[in-house]
């Protein structure tokens, strides 16, 4: 009846992920006993859990990304902490077993559960506003992607409790992840928990190609939509285009080990090297999903805070479609050792040094921007310039490995796992990092507190160099990466200054949390009125802080580019004579519900519980056959409402 899952499946015998298991539980309780006894379960239920407005889900999504950074950088604390003690004759603390599950879930949350949540959901909250638009295109299908993502965050933690994670490395290569050699639940984890979320986030990519191709304000020409809106339109385009590779190729790969096909196992006329091609075909666009809208917030905050508008705006455009056009030319580059040959990697090796040059352009513009400009260098500021000190390393340490000789020297070391974080930390979870800072006084209505704002940069910064550059040494001195046990005594100071590194980051991400909460207890005295505190150039500070449901109570009208600095300009940001009433989308469960029974089947597919994931197929599909015949999808809200609020807020008036 419940197939592959016994008692068995708890680890009772592995004191590490027990005392975890029952410390996360334990939390968890205590968070629903809190919640329970204060009564906020209705605002909950009402505001959040079935809330469709594209600000809510997108804050949503910013906090998942942020409670699984905490969750993944657990597991890179104890890697660093095992290759530091686990020396010559020393063991450590973590078994081989053990610490491959660690390895492979820290790579599988921080790309798939961190970064990606962090991306779409800034794009979620800020590219609505940007565009000067209401809501997204599909407000409902925008709540279900949210919630498919966080049901495969779920599936990959259950992992932790019931069973265990994969051993196979962040990217699942066969033969290792195949029945043969991984007969357990690991990989089944692996492949379901990335299925669901990946079907959330390509279901995100079609709503943000669709908002922002359709649903700009009057106007708002292409060449007028600010370039966060550009960079999430190019990241959008790559999640269409690049997911569909990665969920059929783990569609083969559980045929494989659930029916018994030989798609990648070489022994039954498949090709393991064909998965690693689809994976990387996938992945290296993935990549630039990432870092582009990452580009977008560098290009928001430097024109911001330096006064000026982003110089060779045209050229930022270009340069962020023909990265989006050759992210798809290069993802050989992954695999140079595997035998292709000269011509192959010779062309591979031109393309990832090309791609380099659209990147180079947008250094230069941001440097230009800055030029002579009244720069203020703020906690967004001291990110994006750490960003491009940091990213122009690992953009040069990628060049290098764009060179096949130099790469056969370097693959499969610690130097690789070096320029991965170097372009991973220093771009894109410090363009996330000033976003959060930039634009979270629009999200809350007040602004946070800009010493510890510093304070976490400095040891984000400090604690990446120390943690990663001795990692390109130890890689030229060909330390292979995912060692559980280090053999070579000379390779320890340098691991030492490594570990030192990931403790500052530890202290840089306590500084994160201290900053939240030092802000909230302050936010009387940091209070946004006037919805624009950084004196913005677009169209988001335009609206109040928070924004109300339906953002913008008249539709602007945009003559140019920087539009609501043009408006402040002119003069033009008064209050209209009179309001007319507004439709917004009404809260719907349906993504909440979708979610559940997501976890119910894919939980029953890891297991072999059939009958239980048959109810949770039948359950997900009937929920939305019964939204797709529901008629009541609207709510209005009155004209007199809307004119109290307006007039309310510009009775502030804006910044200038």
């Amino acid at each position: 009846m419940f197939g592959r899952l016994t008692w068995d499946a708890i680890p009772f015998n592995e004191p590490i992920p027990l005392i975890t298991s029952a410390v996360v539980i334990l939390g968890v309780l205590a968070v629903l006993g809190i919640i329970t006894k204060e009564g906020w379960w209705p605002y909950l239920w009402k505001e959040w859990l079935t809330s469709v407005d594209h600000k809510r889900i997108g804050i949503m999504y910013v906090f998942l990304g942020l409670i699984m950074l905490l969750r993944g950088f657990a597991d890179a604390i104890m890697m660093r902490s095992q290759q530091a003690l686990a020396v010559g004759s020393a063991q450590g603390y973590l078994p081989p077993d053990h610490y491959d599950q660690i390895f492979s879930a820290h790579g599988t949350i921080m790309i798939f559960f961190v970064a990606m949540p962090l991306i779409v959901g800034m794009m979620n909250f800020v590219v609505p506003l940007q565009l000067g638009v209401r809501d997204v295109a599909f407000p409902v299908l925008n709540s279900v992607s949210f919630w498919l993502t966080a049901s495969g965050a779920l599936l990959i933690n259950l992992s932790l409790f019931v069973g265990n994670f994969a051993r196979t490395g962040w990217m699942n290569y066969p033969p290792l992840s195949e029945l043969a050699f991984s007969p357990d639940v690991g990989v089944d984890y692996y492949l379901w928990s990335l299925q669901v979320s990946g079907i959330g986030t390509l279901l995100a990519g079609v709503n943000m190609v669709t908002t922002i191709l359709k649903l700009r304000a009057p106007g708002m020409s292409y060449f007028r939509m600010p370039v966060f809106c550009w960079t999430s339109l190019a990241a959008s385009m790559l999640i269409i285009a690049a997911f569909p590779i990665l969920t059929a190729t783990f569609v083969m790969m559980l045929l494989d080990r659930y029916v018994g096909m030989h798609f990648f196992t070489n022994d039954g006329g498949g090709s393991a090297m064909m998965y690693v091609n689809l994976f990387w075909l996938w992945g290296h666009p993935e990549v630039y999903i990432l870092i582009l809208p990452a580009f977008g917030v560098y290009s928001e905050v430097i024109a911001t805070f330096s006064g000026k508008a982003l110089f060779g705006y045209r050229s930022m455009v270009l340069a962020t479609l023909a990265i989006c056009i050759l992210s798809f030319t290069v993802w050989l580059h992954h695999f140079f050792t595997m035998g292709a040959g000269a011509d192959v990697n010779a062309f591979f090796g031109i393309m990832s040094t090309i791609i380099a040059v659209p990147t180079g352009v947008k250094i230069f513009n941001w440097l230009f921007t800055m030029f002579r400009g009244s720069v203020r260098f703020t906690t967004p500021v001291l990110f994006s310039v750490g960003f491009m000190v940091t990213f122009v390393i690992g953009g040069l340490t990628g060049v290098l490995l764009a060179i096949p000789p130099v790469d056969f020297i370097v693959h499969n070391t610690v130097f690789q796992v070096a320029h991965f974080h170097n372009v991973i930390i220093g771009g894109v979870l410090f363009g996330m990092f000033a976003a959060y800072n930039y634009w979270f006084p629009k999200a809350f209505g007040f602004t946070l507190h800009d010493g510890w704002g510093r304070a976490s940069f400095w040891c984000w910064l400090v604690g990446f160099y120390l943690a990663f550059m001795p990692l390109y040494v130890l890689g030229m001195f060909g330390m292979p990466r995912r060692m559980q046990h280090i053999p070579d005594p000379s390779w320890h100071p340098l691991l030492l200054v490594a570990e030192l590194g990931a403790i500052i980051i530890f202290c840089g991400i306590l500084c994160v949390i201290a900053q939240l909460y030092v802000s909230i207890r302050t936010r009387e005295q940091r209070r946004d009125v006037t919805g624009d505190p950084w004196n913005g150039r677009t169209l988001e500070w335009a609206t109040a802080s928070p924004p109300p449901a339906y953002n913008f109570a008249i539709m602007p009208e945009v003559e140019g580019l920087d539009a609501f600095w043009e408006m402040k300009q002119r003069g033009q940001v008064t209050a209209p004579r009179s309001y007319e009433p507004i439709e917004v989308p009404r809260n719907s469960p349906i993504g909440f519900i979708t979610a559940f029974f997501a976890v119910m089947l894919g939980f029953a597919g890891i297991w072999h519980i059939w009958w239980m994931a048959i109810l949770g197929l039948l359950a997900a599909v009937i929920v939305a056959m019964v939204f797709g015949w529901s008629e009541k999808r609207e709510e209005e809200i009155p004209a007199a409402e809307i004119a109290r609020l307006e007039r309310a807020r510009l009775a502030l008036g804006p910044t200038a």
